[in-house]
C-alpha cells in the first residue's frame, strides 16, 4: 500500500468529507455552485446527490450521522460488529452495537474518489485474499485489515452457501484480525416450517454471540420499537413501488441506492425513515404534476437492474441513464419482499410480527432469509422462486424495456449462469445487456468504456438513438 494511504484512516476520511457535505443543503443555489469551484474533487458526487433537492440533502446528512456513529463508538462505550450487506442490523441496534457494513463502504469509496478503493483491494490481495474474491468486500476490508479503520469487536455474517467468496472473506477477516466470529447459515428453501425453525434458532446463538461479547442483555423493548419503524419503513418503500409501477415513473433513478444503502445501514432507525419520507413527498409532487423522475424530462424507456448498480466516480451511472431518459426500476439490493409490497406475491414474502420475542425473532429471521443473495442465488438460477423466476416477475410487474447485468467478476454465483439466464430471459422478449466491467473496481474496466458499450448496446438492440 502506498505510503499516502496510510496517513489518514479509511472511514475517517468519508467522514471528514460527509460532514461539510451533509451541511451543503443550507446554502442557495447560487452559494452551491461557488463551494463546487473549491472542491472540484468531489463535485461530481456532490451535485448528483444535491440536484435530487432535499432528498439528496437527507441522505447526506442520514450518512453523516451514521459515520459519526460509527467514529464515536468508543468514547460512548459501545462495540462495533463487521457485517455483510444481507445481515440486517435490527438487533445490534437493539443491543446498542455499531454495525459497519463492507459492501456499501466499498462503494461510498468507488463514488467519492477518483482513486477508488484500489489501494485497499490491492492489500486485501497481499495479505492472503484471492484477487478472484469479491470486490465488494475487499474494498473496505482491505482497508480494516491494514489498520486503517476503527477497530471492530466483532464479525458475523449471513452468507455462506449462496455467496462462498463472501462468507470466506469475512472468515478470513475474522482470522486474520483474531475477532470473535458468528457464521449463520441459511435457510435452503424459503416459507417452510422446519427451515424457518431452523433460521430462528440461529438467530437465538446470534444474541447470545452479542451478549456474550458486549456483556449487555437484549433489550426486548427496544428491539420491539425497532421493528415497528421497519414496519413503517416497509409501507413507505412499498408506496415508492407501487409508483415506479407508473408510466411514466415518479420516482428518480437514484432514489434506489439511497433506499437500499439506508436500509442497509439504519433498517429500524428514524434517520433512515426520514429520507423515505422526502423521497415519497418528491415522488408524489412528481406524479402530481405528470412529470417523471428523470431530470431530463421524457422516459423513453425502462431498465431493470437484474443484479446490483454499478459504482463508479461521481454517480456517473446512475446520470448515464438519467440523461439518456432510462428509468432505473430498481435491482436485487433494491427488493426485501416484505408481504404487503406489490412484487411479493408468489415469491414466499416474510412479515414483522412484534407479539413476543419469538414472533420477532422469526420476522427477523425471515427478513435476513429473503436478503439479497439467500434469496435469489441460494440454488438453480432457474428454480422455483429464484434468481430468473424473480427478474421476469419483476420484468413484467414493471413494465421494463430490457435488463441490464451489472456485477463483480468474483460473484461466482452470478457469472456461473449469466450466459443462460440472459439466454432465458430474452426468450421472454427482454434485451439483455452484460456489463463485463466491476461494479466497485474501474480497473477493470474504465467508466469510459463500459458507458460506451452501454450506448452500443441501446443503439444495436435498437432501443435508442444516439
Amino acid at each position: 500500500m502506498r505510503p499516502e494511504i496510510k496517513e489518514y484512516n479509511f472511514d475517517w476520511l468519508i467522514w471528514r468529507s460527509l460532514d461539510p457535505a451533509s451541511k451543503l443543503s443550507n446554502g442557495s443555489a447560487k452559494e452551491l455552485e461557488q463551494v463546487y469551484r473549491y472542491v472540484p474533487y468531489f463535485k461530481g458526487v456532490l451535485k448528483g446527490i444535491l440536484d435530487t433537492g432535499r432528498v439528496g440533502a437527507s441522505f447526506l446528512k442520514m450518512l453523516n450521522q451514521y459515520f459519526e456513529d460509527l467514529m464515536t463508538a468508543r468514547e460512548k462505550g459501545k462495540k462495533i460488529a463487521m457485517i455483510t450487506f444481507s445481515f440486517s442490523p435490527t438487533i445490534l441496534q437493539a443491543m446498542d452495537v455499531v454495525p459497519v457494513t463492507m459492501e456499501l463502504l466499498s462503494a461510498f469509496s468507488g463514488m467519492m474518489w477518483k482513486r477508488g478503493a484500489y489501494d485497499y483491494l490491492d492489500h486485501a490481495v497481499q495479505v492472503g485474499l484471492t484477487e478472484t474474491a469479491c470486490s465488494a468486500q475487499r474494498g473496505a476490508m482491505g482497508a480494516y485489515l491494514s489498520g486503517l479503520g476503527e477497530e471492530v469487536d466483532f464479525i458475523i455474517c449471513n452468507m455462506p452457501g449462496s455467496c462462498d467468496t463472501n462468507a470466506t472473506a469475512f472468515a478470513f477477516a475474522a482470522a486474520y484480525l483474531d475477532k470473535p466470529f458468528m457464521q449463520l447459515c441459511y435457510p435452503a428453501t424459503l416459507g417452510d416450517d422446519r427451515s424457518e425453525r431452523y433460521h430462528v434458532e440461529d438467530f437465538k446463538e446470534v444474541i447470545s454471540f452479542v451478549e456474550d461479547q458486549t456483556g449487555k442483555i437484549l433489550d426486548e423493548d427496544r428491539l420491539r420499537c425497532i421493528l415497528e419503524e421497519v414496519k413503517k419503513q416497509d409501507e413507505m418503500v412499498a408506496e415508492l413501488e407501487d409508483m415506479m409501477r407508473l408510466k411514466p415513473s415518479p420516482v428518480p433513478g437514484i432514489f434506489n441506492i439511497f433506499n437500499y444503502g439506508g436500509r442497509f445501514l439504519y433498517h429500524g432507525r428514524k434517520e433512515y425513515t426520514d429520507v423515505l419520507a422526502d423521497m415519497l413527498e418528491a415522488a408524489r409532487e412528481n406524479l402530481t404534476s405528470g412529470h417523471s423522475g428523470l431530470s431530463s424530462g421524457e422516459e423513453k424507456l425502462r431498465a431493470l437492474l437484474c443484479y446490483i448498480d454499478h459504482y463508479t466516480l461521481d454517480v456517473n451511472f446512475f446520470n448515464w441513464l438519467d440523461r439518456r431518459g432510462i428509468s432505473h426500476m430498481g435491482n436485487v439490493l433494491s427488493r426485501h419482499f416484505p408481504k404487503h409490497i406489490c412484487y411479493s406475491e408468489g415469491l414466499s414474502p416474510f412479515d414483522v410480527d412484534t407479539t413476543d420475542l419469538d414472533t420477532m425473532l422469526e420476522s427477523i429471521a425471515q427478513m435476513n432469509a429473503r436478503a439479497p443473495m439467500p434469496r435469489m442465488v441460494r440454488g438453480p438460477y432457474d428454480g422455483p422462486n429464484q434468481w430468473l423466476d424473480e427478474s421476469l416477475g419483476l420484468a413484467k410487474m414493471f413494465s421494463v424495456d430490457c435488463l441490464i447485468y451489472a456485477g463483480t467478476p468474483g460473484c461466482r454465483n452470478t457469472w456461473g449462469m449469466i450466459k443462460p439466464f440472459a439466454r432465458d430471459i430474452e426468450k421472454q422478449g427482454y434485451p439483455v445487456h452484460i456489463m463485463y466491467s466491476d461494479a466497485f473496481d474501474d480497473r477493470m474496466e474504465s467508466w469510459e468504456n463500459t458507458s460506451e458499450r452501454l450506448d452500443e448496446f441501446f443503439t444495436i438492440r435498437g432501443l435508442l438513438r444516439m
